[in-house]
């Protein structure tokens, strides 16, 4: 069972805190990442994306937490999955949101279209579905971004929802699952240039 589930979607410091999370609770902490890394799981995700059932419990076996696209889509499946789980709803200021995603998740998702990947025309339906997919409109998807934290906000009890941005660091985390705080500084990763180069995608000045 996941002892944390991510509704926070991608750009708010999910890569980040999926590493806080794995230190602090000693397994694998499922990211978008985890997909490339594990191409089997992706017809099991589409399976969800084009609405047929999921055994979610199945899906999440191996790991003890979820952020990131796709799972923070699935945020109510997967909050239902595992009642006992604190939700982390990660944010920012949307603007700044629209910002990075412009410069690194749509750029990327485009490029991975233009090749034919199977994968990002499944991420367009999702973002379809479950968000927006008018990425080069700024307002529509900002506020698209804000309607989802609201959704989660309001669904989600007080007792169970820990709201927490990326400068907010360990103690919030540590404080709701009732662990120590590590010494080490709070992992900063995946920053834009880090994402442009990981894709192989030019670097951008800012």
């Amino acid at each position: 069972m996941l002892q944390v589930v991510g509704a926070g979607v991608g750009r708010t410091g999910t890569h980040s805190l999926k590493l806080a999370l794995e230190a602090l609770l000693g397994g694998t902490c499922h990211h978008m990442v985890e997909v490339f890394g594990h191409p089997d799981e992706v017809p099991t995700w589409i399976d969800a994306i084009d609405g047929r059932p999921v055994d979610w419990d199945a899906l999440m076996r191996g790991y003890t937490a979820q952020v990131d696209w796709p799972g923070a889509s699935f945020w109510p499946e997967l909050s239902a999955a595992n009642p006992d789980a604190l939700v982390i709803l990660s944010v920012r200021d949307p603007d700044a949101w629209y910002t990075s995603c412009t410069n690194t998740i749509f750029d990327g998702m485009g490029k991975m279209l233009e090749e034919g990947n199977e994968w990002m025309s499944a991420m367009v339906r999702l973002m379809d579905q479950r968000f927006s997919d008018q990425i080069a409109d700024r307002d529509a998807m900002t506020a698209a971004f804000e309607a989802h934290n609201e959704r989660v906000r309001s669904t989600i009890s007080s007792e169970r929802l820990l709201e927490w941005t990326a400068a907010d660091g360990w103690e919030p985390i540590c404080e709701r699952l009732g662990v120590a705080v590590p010494a080490d500084p709070f992992p900063k990763v995946n920053t834009t240039a880090d994402f442009r180069a990981m894709l192989g995608m030019p670097y951008l000045e800012t």
